[in-house]
């Protein structure tokens, strides 16, 4: 007895398909190791940067400031936006790993864009912030306090869920190749 296809079809649909092939640079391959480097040292030069910008907010007293707790939201969304994706893409350089599931690129997507989101929101709030203090200078106090930043880093993270959950919530349902293509290989040019 046959499986019928649609049911197969819908299976994959909630499953998802298999591993994606990361290749990294195609024709460059030789100098992956080369090419991970400058990756590494931008990466740990990140990490470093914005964990002592992050632990210098939080421990001096005299940075408790609007500005600087905006400048710390800024900081901690770059950490999660370079965390998220340059450790699979220094795995791929290095060989360690050429493959990444269906639910984990799904998931590296997902917080990708929303901390590239919740960073501009962030920048918008840091624009808004320097503009009350140049043309409001006595309404400062009363108008941005550490709840207002509480409020924006919250409407930040927010805003980044909600324009990335329908682009993921459809790339879960789209059908894809799979086993079953054979077509096509890396070999072949499509020009």
């Amino acid at each position: 007895m046959e499986l019928d296809p649609a049911l197969l079809n819908f299976n994959q649909t909630l499953s998802g398909p298999g591993p994606f092939v990361l290749l990294g640079v195609p024709g460059l391959e030789r100098l992956h190791a080369w090419l991970s480097v400058p990756v590494c040292l931008l990466y740990l030069a990140s990490l470093v940067g914005n964990t002592l910008l992050l632990g210098l907010v939080a421990v001096d007293k005299t940075l408790r400031a609007p500005m600087y707790q905006l400048l710390g939201l800024l900081a901690a969304a770059d950490l999660i936006l370079a965390t998220s994706t340059v450790p699979k893409a220094l795995a791929v350089l290095w060989g360690l790993s050429d493959e990444i599931s269906f639910g984990g690129c799904l998931a590296q997507l997902f917080v990708a864009h929303v901390a590239f989101i919740a960073e501009s929101s962030v920048l918008l709030a840091m624009a808004v912030d320097r503009y009350v203090a140049i043309c409001q200078p006595l309404r400062y106090g009363a108008l941005l306090s550490q709840r207002v930043v509480g409020i924006v880093a919250v409407a930040a993270v927010t805003r980044g869920a909600c324009v990335m959950v329908p682009p993921v919530v459809l790339l879960q349902r789209l059908p894809y190749c799979g086993a079953s293509f054979t077509g096509f290989s890396l070999g072949t040019s499509l020009w």
